[in-house]
């Protein structure tokens, strides 16, 4: 492997106090570029995520999603000897990730403050649910109730009733923050030697993530409503029934919707009806022009309309299930599958999204419970007698 294609992280140590999945999320992607990201898991039962589902080889599917390329140290953090362990190990590392219950941290000693005293040169990133400080900060916050608090939940579903996102959203949008603050804050210490803090909550990275809405909102005064897969404020977008199956469609400017027209509609008057000239007028005839794009498109088959959106330069995709997907030609044509080792057997796992030139993801295994926990100890000078003690008394 030349130099330039190392894995840019490689020789950086993560600690992470991590269950669920923001952190681990965060983390994950920490290992993907080669970080040794050592994760932090309770005595025989470790992660609760490792439990959710048994539906990949009898394992969790949010576990092997959230966990490959990791070591498993099983500590009591309870217990005097856990807090010793965790102690020599943060010495060595240089940033430590949690998304423990709210406080849970200071009451082991272990809050950014307080660490920054012990280790100037840790990075310390926490993850919560609402932010530090105010009323809200030790309330529990779930993914659900997060997408509830920031308002995405009215967002949508159909008009009827509001629906959740169908993935972890809050949680995938903490962990991003997370791991982009905390490569921030590598760089920032590496430039100025200051290790920075990093806090990122579920309720502000979901925030971040309502600025449409938000700003919508805040200036008309008025809440975009539900259209389920269609948008609230653009049209045509969404799905519409052909004669044997649905197609999804979205026209976004006045030159593709004038080519629609012509090409497609074969009506090429509408572009310039009065009704359906501009995306505010479809938005408010929506029904009307939804009928007339529905009553053509029954007309053809599925093929046929794909045929014809391509040809006219509309945009528009297929309405996959999840089996259809993970065989998608962008999947499959681009070699984008790599196989991944889980205590189970191998599975396959998709590569990252961000591709940086020559340099190859690291796709390590996903660990048992405790995998590494020997090994660790030994690294940080315990010796066999003392391992077999710790595992005697349930500290490790």
């Amino acid at each position: 492997m030349t130099a330039s294609a190392r894995p840019p992280l490689e020789g950086i140590t993560v600690v992470s106090l991590e269950q669920a999945v923001a952190a681990p999320f965060a983390t994950r992607q920490l290992a993907d570029l080669g970080a040794r990201v050592i994760k932090i898991e309770r005595p025989e039962v470790g992660d609760f995520a490792r439990r959710y589902d048994e539906s990949v080889l009898g394992q969790s599917s949010y576990f092997v999603w959230l966990n490959r390329s990791k070591e498993s140290l099983t500590l009591d953090l309870k217990s005097d000897r856990g807090r010793e362990i965790l102690e020599r190990l943060v010495a060595g590392a240089d940033v430590l990730v949690q998304n423990l219950g709210p406080g849970a941290t200071a009451r082991l000693g272990l809050d950014a403050d307080s660490l920054a005293q012990r280790y100037p040169d840790l990075i310390v990133c926490d993850i919560s649910g609402y932010g530090s400080g105010g009323s809200s900060a030790d309330r529990k916050a779930y993914d659900l109730l997060v997408q509830a608090e920031t308002g995405l939940l009215s967002l949508t579903g159909p008009p009827e009733t509001p629906a959740k996102v169908g993935i972890s959203v809050a949680d995938i949008a903490a962990g991003m923050y997370a791991y982009s603050g905390i490569l921030t804050a590598l760089l920032h210490r590496l430039r100025t030697g200051v290790a920075t803090p990093v806090r990122v909550s579920l309720f502000d990275a979901l925030t971040e993530w309502m600025g449409s809405p938000l700003y919508y909102t805040d200036n008309s005064g008025n809440q975009p409503a539900r259209f389920g897969a269609e948008h609230a404020t653009v049209a045509p977008y969404g799905p519409f029934d052909t004669a044997d199956g649905t197609v999804l469609l979205a026209i976004q400017n006045e030159r593709e919707w004038a080519a629609f027209c012509t090409e497609v509609l074969e009506d090429p008057a509408l572009a310039t009806d009065a009704r359906f000239a501009t995306n505010s007028a479809r938005v408010a005839h929506r029904a009307e022009c939804n009928a007339l794009i529905t009553a053509r498109l029954s007309t053809l088959t599925t093929a046929q309309t794909y045929a014809l959106l391509d040809r006219t330069g509309v945009a528009n995709a297929r309405m996959n299930s999840v089996a259809e997907f993970l065989e998608h030609p962008a999947l499959v044509e681009r070699d984008r599958w790599r196989e991944v080792q889980t205590p189970a057997g191998p599975i396959r796992a998709p590569l990252p999204p961000a591709i940086l030139g020559d340099v190859p993801a690291v796709m390590g295994p996903i660990p048992d419970v405790g995998a590494h926990t020997g090994d660790i100890l030994a690294e940080l000078g315990y010796t066999d007698a003392d391992i077999a003690r710790l595992r005697a008394d349930r500290t490790i």
